[in-house]
């Protein structure tokens, strides 16, 4: 039962089913084909984060609070969503410094702090929580 080979290997997660005698580029077209398929999604998924009632649009550098959108500065953005793309992950204060403003840049020890307090305030619910003598992280 070839076909039935075909379905069962379908059914339990195969994208694709290649018979053999297999031809070289009937098979690279495939997998080119399946690799624009997961990139489309991996971008899509990658520009937008969701968070309970937050969306995070960082294609539009846009921030939604159910249908009301909140305007926040480059730092705070760039910020709010690198603490969101990881929820639950814990970043330490030098990692924040080193990917929001690089290492040659010279900020005050209490920037991201400043910067926390301000997001906090805007988006009024607490996402972002304080981990004591470490850094932040992002809940919902």
């Amino acid at each position: 039962g070839e076909v039935e080979n075909r379905i069962k290997g379908l059914e339990l997660g195969a994208d694709d089913y290649i018979t053999k005698p297999i031809r070289p580029r009937l098979l690279a077209s495939r997998i080119a084909a399946l690799l624009r398929r997961h990139q489309d999604l991996a971008s899509n998924t990658k520009n937008i984060i969701k968070a309970a009632n937050l969306t995070i649009d960082r294609e539009q550098v846009k921030v939604m609070k159910g249908e009301q959108e909140i305007v926040l500065a480059k730092k705070e953005f760039e910020l709010l969503t690198l603490l969101a793309s990881k929820p639950g992950k814990v970043f330490r204060r030098n990692e924040i410094f080193e990917r929001i403003w690089g290492e040659d840049v010279i900020v005050g020890n209490r920037t991201i702090d400043v910067h926390v307090r301000k997001i906090r305030e805007k988006l009024v619910e607490d996402y972002i929580k304080t981990v004591k003598g470490i850094g932040y992280k992002f809940e919902f």
